[in-house]
């Protein structure tokens, strides 16, 4: 994969530089930033085995080849470092760190829009898809209304006999429309596989079918924004080992939010639950089964926030999200024209207590400064304190060592061109 990265790197710039004689815009683009931080106490306890301090980079690299307002060629890349590593941030600096992010085609015909290629997409604000795929997506847009339809191949079985029934497909149609200043976004999404379980993220089930109903809503009520998301899953399996008994899925997620200035602070809240299992031995799959794909961040640690390595012990992570209850206010105050504060206040549970009964994940408290050093170039400051709850701090056994609370402390340095 690394191979083919830098070939198709390579062959992008030299396609750039050499065709000028095609009336092509040559659009380029990126995003870097390095971080450090410090994360402690990740495990409830004073243990130690999820401290982690470290400094990492990561370069993003955008090339668009614009033929015409109705035709481009679209193309990013991805090179990521951990300072003293052996990928490049070790000494000499000459390792090898190329990924592919993006390659696709867009182009318009008529009032018809397609997208043909691995690209980014997101479905339900992350909840239930946000992240890069190879997909075709074809978009109607109308007056008032757009409606993609999308095709992701998440699994290709191979070649040969029945190997086409490992195949594992996504199908979307989401809408959207706006009307008096809602927005409007209802969901159908279908996956499925005649035999999913050589996927390694399907691979408790054979014959695979599971959809996902739901909506977006967005709304302006004067200077307030609020949004709500809603996803029902339904749908059955097959066991892989040729039971007699489908599984049966029946998971939701329930997520709302609002922000409005209120005197010199803007203020922000946001609430999510979702689904977990009473009872994991059984058929029914009660708890809300992720797809790969998922990627919600919400708070600074419990939720992987700008610093995104890891979570603390027992909480379900940004792409893993089920089985939790989470809610949260806060305000930013900009203190000056370059400076902005945000504070944060957190609550988590698991809506299933866990195999030691317990259940609270904990509250947290973020704080955040955003400076703008110059155009394009910005510095984010974070401070988070996690007051760690049982389910936390005695998730490897009721008799774990002394409870101690985790924290993070960290900054970025970031630029987008």
């Amino acid at each position: 994969m690394k191979k083919f990265a830098i070939v198709a790197f390579a062959a992008v710039l030299v396609f750039a530089f050499t065709v000028p004689a095609m009336a092509i815009d040559n659009i380029f683009g990126g995003y870097w930033r390095t971080r450090a931080i410090t994360q402690q106490n990740f495990d409830g306890n004073d243990s130690g085995s999820y401290d982690l301090t470290r400094v990492d980079t990561r370069t993003r690299l955008y090339y668009t080849a614009k033929f015409s307002d109705n035709f481009k060629f679209v193309n990013k890349f991805e090179m990521d470092a951990v300072w003293g590593d052996s990928v490049y941030g070790d000494i000499g600096a000459d390792g090898v760190s190329v990924e592919v992010k993006n390659s696709y085609a867009d182009f318009t015909l008529s009032s018809m829009n397609f997208k043909i290629g691995v690209q980014g997409l997101g479905f339900a604000r992350g909840f239930l898809f946000s992240d890069d795929a190879a997909a075709a997506v074809v978009t109607y847009k109308g007056d008032g209304i757009t409606v993609p339809f999308t095709w992701i191949k998440a699994y290709e079985g191979g070649k040969g006999t029945d190997y086409n029934d490992y195949d594992v497909d996504y199908y979307a149609i989401n809408p959207a429309i706006s009307l008096n200043g809602v927005t409007i976004k209802p969901l159908v999404m279908y996956m499925t596989s005649k035999d999913a379980q050589e996927w390694t993220s399907t691979s408790p089930y054979a014959d695979f079918d599971l959809w996902f109903l739901g909506a977006d809503i967005d709304a302006k009520l004067g200077a307030a924004k609020v949004w709500f998301t809603g996803v029902y899953e339904t749908g059955s399996a097959d066991p892989w080992d040729g039971g007699s008994v489908d599984y049966s899925f029946s998971g939701y997620v329930v997520a709302a939010g609002a922000s409005a200035p209120v005197g010199p602070v803007s203020a922000h809240g946001q609430f999510f639950t979702i689904s977990g299992d009473d009872d994991g031995l059984d058929m029914d799959v009660d708890n809300f089964w992720v797809p790969k794909g998922q990627c919600y961040y919400w708070s600074e640690i419990m939720g992987n926030g700008i610093f995104d390595e890891q979570t603390p012990a027992n909480v379900p992570k940004y792409n893993a999200l089920s089985n939790i209850t989470a809610i949260n206010a806060g305000v930013s105050f900009k203190a000056t024209p370059k400076l902005t504060l945000t504070g944060d206040l957190w609550y988590a549970k698991l809506n299933e207590d866990d195999i030691n009964g317990e259940n609270s994940l904990g509250t947290e408290v973020d704080l955040k400064a955003n400076y703008k050093i110059m155009d394009n170039l910005s510095l984010d400051v974070v401070a988070a304190y996690l007051f760690v709850g049982d389910a936390i701090y005695k998730q490897m056994s009721p008799s774990a060592p002394e409870q101690e609370n985790a924290y993070e402390v960290g900054t970025r340095l970031s630029l987008s061109f």
